[in-house]
Protein backbone atom coordinates (compact mmCIF):
# COMPACT_ATOMS: atom_id res chain seq x y z
CA UNK A 1 0.00 0.00 0.00
CA UNK A 2 1.04 3.85 -0.82
CA UNK A 3 0.95 5.15 2.60
CA UNK A 4 2.62 7.87 1.18
CA UNK A 5 -0.86 9.03 -0.39
CA UNK A 6 -3.19 8.59 1.94
CA UNK A 7 -4.65 11.37 3.48
CA UNK A 8 -5.86 10.61 6.85
CA UNK A 9 -8.35 12.16 9.05
CA UNK A 10 -7.80 11.81 13.09
CA UNK A 11 -10.62 12.87 15.12
CA UNK A 12 -10.15 12.90 18.87
CA UNK A 13 -10.61 15.03 21.60
CA UNK A 14 -7.38 13.86 23.37
CA UNK A 15 -4.78 15.90 21.63
CA UNK A 16 -1.74 13.05 23.51
CA UNK A 17 -3.86 10.48 21.50
CA UNK A 18 -3.63 12.40 18.01
CA UNK A 19 0.12 12.73 18.28
CA UNK A 20 0.59 9.28 19.34
CA UNK A 21 -1.64 7.80 16.20
CA UNK A 22 -0.17 10.67 14.50
CA UNK A 23 3.52 9.75 14.80
CA UNK A 24 2.78 6.27 13.95
CA UNK A 25 0.97 7.28 10.56
CA UNK A 26 3.98 9.34 9.92
CA UNK A 27 6.48 5.98 10.39
CA UNK A 28 4.45 4.08 8.11
CA UNK A 29 5.00 7.07 5.48
CA UNK A 30 1.75 8.74 5.75
CA UNK A 31 2.46 12.37 4.65
CA UNK A 32 -1.09 13.90 4.92
CA UNK A 33 -2.60 13.73 8.17
CA UNK A 34 -5.39 16.04 9.10
CA UNK A 35 -6.56 16.61 12.78
CA UNK A 36 -9.71 17.25 14.30
CA UNK A 37 -10.73 17.61 18.60
CA UNK A 38 -14.19 16.31 18.19
CA UNK A 39 -16.79 14.94 15.89
CA UNK A 40 -17.89 18.38 14.89
CA UNK A 41 -14.90 19.69 13.39
CA UNK A 42 -14.28 16.17 11.86
CA UNK A 43 -17.33 16.83 9.70
CA UNK A 44 -15.94 20.66 8.63
CA UNK A 45 -12.47 18.88 8.06
CA UNK A 46 -14.57 16.30 5.50
CA UNK A 47 -15.80 19.20 3.70
CA UNK A 48 -12.90 20.84 3.44
CA UNK A 49 -10.40 18.10 2.74
CA UNK A 50 -10.44 15.25 -0.02
CA UNK A 51 -9.51 12.46 2.76
CA UNK A 52 -9.34 8.71 2.29
CA UNK A 53 -9.76 7.20 5.62
CA UNK A 54 -10.84 8.32 8.83
CA UNK A 55 -10.06 7.45 12.37
CA UNK A 56 -12.10 8.20 14.95
CA UNK A 57 -12.35 7.96 18.75
CA UNK A 58 -15.58 6.12 20.15
CA UNK A 59 -16.20 8.98 23.69
CA UNK A 60 -16.32 12.66 22.59
CA UNK A 61 -17.28 15.82 23.60
CA UNK A 62 -19.71 16.97 22.34
CA UNK A 63 -20.10 14.73 19.22
CA UNK A 64 -19.14 11.36 20.20
CA UNK A 65 -17.63 9.10 17.40
CA UNK A 66 -20.70 7.15 16.94
CA UNK A 67 -22.68 9.81 16.41
CA UNK A 68 -20.31 11.43 13.84
CA UNK A 69 -20.33 8.07 12.22
CA UNK A 70 -23.66 8.06 11.48
CA UNK A 71 -23.76 11.44 10.39
CA UNK A 72 -20.66 10.74 8.06
CA UNK A 73 -22.91 7.45 6.44
CA UNK A 74 -26.24 9.48 6.90
CA UNK A 75 -26.18 13.23 6.54
CA UNK A 76 -27.87 14.87 3.03
CA UNK A 77 -24.70 16.69 2.99
CA UNK A 78 -22.33 14.52 4.37
CA UNK A 79 -19.07 14.78 1.81
CA UNK A 80 -18.52 10.90 1.23
CA UNK A 81 -20.76 8.69 2.91
CA UNK A 82 -18.74 5.80 1.99
CA UNK A 83 -15.21 6.92 3.18
CA UNK A 84 -13.60 4.27 5.46
CA UNK A 85 -13.64 4.63 9.26
CA UNK A 86 -11.66 3.13 11.98
CA UNK A 87 -13.03 3.40 15.07
CA UNK A 88 -10.49 3.24 18.17
CA UNK A 89 -11.45 3.36 22.09
CA UNK A 90 -10.89 1.86 24.91
CA UNK A 91 -14.35 0.66 25.68
CA UNK A 92 -14.50 -2.31 23.23
CA UNK A 93 -16.92 -4.37 25.48
CA UNK A 94 -19.34 -6.23 23.21
CA UNK A 95 -22.06 -3.79 23.28
CA UNK A 96 -19.82 -0.73 22.38
CA UNK A 97 -18.43 -3.15 19.61
CA UNK A 98 -21.85 -3.61 18.27
CA UNK A 99 -23.00 0.14 18.57
CA UNK A 100 -19.78 1.29 16.55
CA UNK A 101 -20.61 -1.49 13.69
CA UNK A 102 -24.25 -0.41 13.35
CA UNK A 103 -23.35 3.39 13.23
CA UNK A 104 -21.93 2.02 10.11
CA UNK A 105 -17.57 1.63 11.19
CA UNK A 106 -15.86 0.07 8.59
CA UNK A 107 -12.82 -1.33 11.18
CA UNK A 108 -12.49 -1.52 14.93
CA UNK A 109 -8.93 -1.08 17.36
CA UNK A 110 -9.28 -1.24 20.57
CA UNK A 111 -6.67 0.55 23.06
CA UNK A 112 -3.77 0.40 24.00
CA UNK A 113 -2.61 1.53 20.33
CA UNK A 114 0.08 -0.38 18.89
CA UNK A 115 1.74 0.28 15.25
CA UNK A 116 0.97 -3.41 14.36
CA UNK A 117 -2.64 -2.75 15.12
CA UNK A 118 -2.64 0.56 13.18
CA UNK A 119 -1.06 -0.89 10.17
CA UNK A 120 -4.02 -4.05 10.15
CA UNK A 121 -6.70 -1.57 10.44
CA UNK A 122 -5.48 0.82 8.09
CA UNK A 123 -4.89 -2.21 5.66
CA UNK A 124 -8.17 -4.17 5.94
CA UNK A 125 -9.85 -0.65 5.74
CA UNK A 126 -8.02 -0.03 2.25
CA UNK A 127 -7.28 -2.90 0.35
CA UNK A 128 -9.97 -5.19 1.59
CA UNK A 129 -13.37 -2.35 1.94
CA UNK A 130 -16.61 -4.15 2.70
CA UNK A 131 -19.18 -3.45 0.15
CA UNK A 132 -21.82 -1.09 1.73
CA UNK A 133 -25.18 -2.12 1.77
CA UNK A 134 -28.58 -0.48 2.47
CA UNK A 135 -31.99 -0.96 4.44
CA UNK A 136 -34.25 0.96 6.09
CA UNK A 137 -32.24 1.07 8.65
CA UNK A 138 -29.14 1.24 8.23
CA UNK A 139 -26.03 2.51 5.50
CA UNK A 140 -22.55 1.38 5.93
CA UNK A 141 -19.97 -1.32 5.20
CA UNK A 142 -21.74 -5.08 4.74
CA UNK A 143 -21.83 -5.95 9.00
CA UNK A 144 -21.21 -9.80 8.22
CA UNK A 145 -17.13 -10.50 7.39
CA UNK A 146 -17.35 -12.56 4.93
CA UNK A 147 -19.87 -14.37 2.08
CA UNK A 148 -21.64 -18.18 3.56
CA UNK A 149 -21.08 -20.05 0.41
CA UNK A 150 -23.16 -22.90 1.46
CA UNK A 151 -26.06 -20.40 2.59
CA UNK A 152 -28.94 -20.74 0.29
CA UNK A 153 -32.18 -18.99 1.53
CA UNK A 154 -32.69 -15.58 0.75
CA UNK A 155 -30.40 -12.44 1.14
CA UNK A 156 -32.88 -11.09 4.08
CA UNK A 157 -31.82 -9.73 7.42
CA UNK A 158 -33.36 -10.91 10.83
CA UNK A 159 -36.34 -7.97 10.66
CA UNK A 160 -37.11 -9.05 7.06
CA UNK A 161 -35.85 -5.53 5.58
CA UNK A 162 -33.82 -6.71 2.12
CA UNK A 163 -30.02 -6.12 1.41
CA UNK A 164 -29.60 -3.63 -1.47
CA UNK A 165 -25.61 -4.37 -2.37
CA UNK A 166 -24.12 -0.58 -3.82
Amino acid sequence: MRYDLLKILLVDDNHYMRVLLAEILRALGVQHIFEAGDGAQGLQMLRDHQIDVVMTDLSMQPLDGIDFVRMIRTSPDSANPMIPVVMITGHSTFARVNEARDAGVSEFLAKPLTARGVVERLHQAVEYPRPFVRTDTYFGPDRRRRADAHYKGPWRRANGNEIEAL
